[in-house]
C-alpha cells in the first residue's frame, strides 16, 4: 500500500537532504509548486511516491501538436491521390484514347448488309426467258431489340402471312438473329418499314422465276436456297449468272433502323450476265409435249429426244420424260433432277449400223448397190446372231441391208472392215467420248477397245449392242452424216451478255471430217430407203419432205439380274430432213421394259411429229425433188437395169 502523501518539509530539514544529494554528485531539480508562489520549487518525490495527474483543463504543449500534423498530411494524401488518378484517367480518355473510343462507339453502331446481285437471265435463241430474277427481301429480327414480341407479331402477321403464335415465338427467342419470312415483295417491305418496328430489318433475298415451268427445265436447271446453281445451265454457268454481291455499311440506332444523318456507305453489286441458249422455246415445248404423250402409253417408262441444227451442231431442243419444274425442284424426287439426254446411256441397237456401213463405204468395202447373199443367221464365236426373223438366204444390196436392218448382212460387212478400223470410225463419230456440250454430268458412253472384242462382242458392237451412248451422242452421229461427213460437236449456249452490254460467244468447237462427202451422200441415200417403201420406218415420213433415218430396237439390260432376260427393249429412231438438203436432225429413244415393239412402230412416229414441227416452225422449204427409187435386192437392180421386172 502506498504511503500517504506528505506536505512540504521545513526549510531547515531540506538543506541537509539537498546537501547530501549534492555530495553524491546529484544535481537537484526544482519542481514547481502547485499553487505556490512564482518561482517556488519543491523537491522531486521520493522513489515510489505518487505523482498526481495534471489538473482538468490544463494543456499539453509538445506531443499533441505533432500528432495532428501527421494526420493532416495523411488525409491530404488520401484526397489528392484519387483526385490525381481520376484526372489522369480523364486526360487519357479525352486526350490520348478519345479518338479510339469514339471510333469504337461508331463501329458498334455500324451494321453491314450484303447487297445481292441480281442473277442473270437464261433466254432462248429469240430472247424468250427460261429463267430470270426479281427483287425480294428476307425479313429478319433482333429479339434483343424487339420491344413487345406479341404486339410486333400482331402488326406483322397479315403482311407476312405467318400466324401470330409462330411470329411471337420467333421474336421471343434467345439470340440476335431470326428469320421471319423469305422472298418478300418490295411492296410488302415498304409497308413493314412504314410501321417503324424496333428490331425488324431487311436483307436482300431475290426470287428466281421460271416462267416456262417444266419446259426446258432439264437444260436450264435450278438454284438452291442460297441462290447458287445446282443443275443444268444454272450450275455450269454459275460464275457468269451469279454476278458479284455488294455491301452496305450503315449507322443504326437502338431499334436497328438507319440513323438519317449517320454513315451510309455502299459498294454496289454487279449483276449477273444473261446466257442465251441455242434452244427454240416453241420447238422445245412441242418436243416435250410429244415425249409426254409417249410416256403416257403405259409401256414407256422414259423417253428422250434431241433436235440439232445439221450444219452448226447447235441444240434446238432437248428433253426427256418424266421432267421437272425448276421452281419445284425442292419437292421433286431427286432421281428426276437430271438430264437423261446427256447423262443416261443405253444400247442404241440398229441405229449404229449407219456407222458400220459408213466405215465399209469409206474403206471401199461397199457401195449402195453391192449385192451380198445374206442368210438369216450367222455364227459369232460361241453365239449365233440372227436377223429379226430368221430367213432363207437373200440377195440384198447394201442399201437393202440397211433398209431391212439386217444384222447378218451388217456383221458380214463389219468383218471385212476389221475390228480396229471399225473402232476407229466409231470413235471418230463421237462414240465413247463426251461431246463437250455445256451441261454438267455428261456421260461419254461405253466403248471397249477393239483388242478386247471377242468374236461375239465384235458382232454385237457392229449392230449396236455391247456399246452404249446417250441420246445426244446418237444425234451427233447423224449430224455428221447430214453435214456431208463433217462432225461439229453439239453446243447449247449461243452467247453470254454482261450487264454492260458486252457480248461474248463461246469458242466454236473445231469441226472434224469423219468421212468424205461422197460417203456421206451414199449414206444419206441408203438411210432414205429406211423410210421408203420396203424399209423398216414408213411411220417416220414427213409429208412434203424427204426424210433419211434409221430405226433401232436393242435389248435393254435388266438391272435385277445384270442380264438381258426380262429387260424389255430400248427403241430408237434417228434421222434428218430434208434428205436432199439436210437442215435438222432429230433423235428419239424410248425405254420400254415390258414391250417388244420395234423402233419403227413407236419411236418413228415421235420423230415424225417433232421433225414436222421444227421444219415448219423454222420455215424450211419443202423438198423440191421426189424421193428416188431404191434397189433393195439384186432382183431390184436387174429390174432397174432392164427397165422392167427381172426376166422380161
Amino acid at each position: 500500500m502506498l504511503p500517504p502523501a506528505r506536505g512540504p518539509e521545513p526549510a531547515r530539514r531540506a538543506a541537509p537532504r539537498t546537501a547530501a544529494r549534492a555530495g553524491r554528485g546529484a544535481v537537484p531539480r526544482p519542481v514547481p509548486r502547485a499553487g505556490g508562489p512564482r518561482g517556488a520549487r519543491e523537491p522531486l518525490p521520493r522513489s515510489g511516491a505518487f505523482v498526481p495527474r495534471r489538473a482538468p483543463g490544463s494543456r499539453r504543449v509538445g506531443r499533441p501538436l505533432r500528432m495532428g500534423a501527421k494526420r493532416l498530411r495523411w488525409g491530404l494524401v488520401l484526397v489528392v491521390v484519387p483526385l490525381l488518378l481520376v484526372t489522369g484517367k480523364l486526360v487519357l480518355l479525352q486526350g490520348v484514347d478519345g479518338a479510339d473510343y469514339a471510333n469504337a462507339a461508331e463501329q458498334d453502331r455500324l451494321a453491314e448488309y450484303p447487297i445481292s446481285a441480281l442473277r442473270g437471265a437464261i433466254v432462248d435463241r429469240d430472247g424468250h426467258p427460261f429463267a430470270y430474277t426479281v427483287d425480294a427481301s428476307r425479313v429478319v429480327a433482333d429479339p434483343t431489340v424487339v420491344e413487345d414480341p406479341e404486339r410486333t407479331a400482331l402488326a406483322l402477321t397479315a403482311l407476312l402471312d405467318v400466324p401470330v403464335p409462330e411470329l411471337t415465338e420467333l421474336l421471343g427467342r434467345d439470340g440476335r438473329y431470326v428469320v421471319l419470312a423469305r422472298q418478300v415483295s418490295p411492296e410488302t417491305v415498304d409497308a413493314i418499314d412504314a410501321l417503324g418496328l424496333a428490331g425488324i430489318v431487311f436483307e436482300d433475298d431475290p426470287v428466281r422465276l421460271y416462267p416456262t415451268g417444266a419446259v426446258g427445265g432439264q437444260v436450264v436447271g435450278f438454284v438452291g436456297r442460297d441462290g447458287d446453281g445446282l443443275a443444268g445451265i444454272e450450275q455450269r454457268f454459275q460464275d457468269e449468272l451469279g454476278g458479284t454481291d455488294g455491301m452496305r455499311r450503315v449507322e443504326v440506332g437502338s431499334g436497328g433502323h438507319p440513323i438519317p444523318s449517320g454513315i451510309d456507305e455502299s459498294t454496289p453489286a454487279t449483276d449477273g450476265s444473261t446466257v442465251e441458249l441455242t434452244l427454240d422455246q416453241d420447238v422445245q415445248f412441242t418436243t416435250e409435249q410429244r415425249l409426254a404423250e409417249a410416256c403416257s402409253d403405259g409401256a414407256t417408262t422414259r423417253a428422250s429426244a434431241v433436235v440439232l441444227d445439221a450444219h452448226t451442231g447447235q441444240v434446238v431442243a432437248m428433253g426427256s420424260c418424266p421432267g421437272y419444274d425448276p421452281s419445284q425442284a425442292g419437292s421433286t424426287d431427286p432421281e428426276l433432277l437430271g438430264n437423261p439426254a446427256v447423262t443416261s446411256i443405253f444400247e442404241p441397237g440398229s441405229v449404229m449400223k449407219a456407222v458400220t456401213l459408213a466405215a465399209a463405204v469409206e474403206e471401199g468395202k461397199a457401195t449402195p448397190d453391192r449385192v451380198l447373199n445374206v442368210n438369216g443367221h450367222i455364227q459369232a464365236g460361241d453365239a449365233v446372231v440372227t436377223d429379226a426373223h430368221d430367213h432363207a438366204p437373200v440377195d440384198w444390196t447394201v442399201t437393202g441391208i440397211l433398209a431391212k436392218s439386217s444384222n447378218v448382212g451388217t456383221i458380214m460387212l463389219a468383218r471385212e472392215v476389221g475390228d480396229a478400223t471399225l473402232e476407229r470410225y466409231l470413235r471418230a463419230f463421237g462414240v465413247g467420248e463426251e461431246t463437250g456440250v455445256e451441261l454438267p454430268g455428261e456421260s461419254g458412253g461405253l466403248l471397249a477397245a477393239s483388242d478386247e472384242w471377242e468374236a461375239s462382242r465384235a458382232a454385237n458392237i457392229a449392230i449396236g449392242q455391247g456399246v452404249s451412248v446417250t441420246t445426244l451422242q446418237m444425234a451427233s452421229v447423224f449430224q455428221t452424216i447430214a453435214n456431208g461427213g463433217v462432225r461439229v460437236p453439239p453446243r447449247v449456249v449461243a452467247s453470254v451478255t454482261a450487264p454492260d452490254g458486252t457480248t461474248s460467244t463461246p469458242d466454236a468447237p473445231e469441226p472434224t471430217r469423219v468421212v468424205s462427202e461422197d460417203t456421206a451422200d451414199d449414206l444419206a441415200h441408203m438411210l432414205e430407203a429406211v423410210v421408203g417403201p420396203g424399209g423398216t420406218a414408213p411411220l417416220g415420213e414427213v409429208e412434203g419432205y424427204r426424210v433419211a433415218g434409221k430405226t433401232g430396237t436393242a435389248q435393254r439390260a435388266n438391272p435385277e439380274c445384270g442380264c438381258y432376260a426380262g429387260g424389255g427393249y430400248v427403241t430408237t429412231f434417228v434421222g434428218f430432213a430434208p434428205a436432199d438438203d439436210p437442215q435438222y436432225v432429230v433423235a428419239v429413244d424410248l425405254e420400254r421394259p415390258s414391250s417388244s415393239a420395234e423402233g419403227g412402230q413407236v419411236a418413228a412416229p415421235v420423230f415424225a411429229d417433232v421433225m414436222r414441227y421444227v421444219l415448219t416452225e423454222r420455215g424450211v422449204v419443202p423438198s423440191g425433188t421426189p424421193r428416188p427409187d431404191f434397189a433393195l435386192t439384186g432382183e431390184d437392180l436387174a429390174e432397174a437395169a432392164t427397165g422392167g421386172p427381172a426376166g422380161d
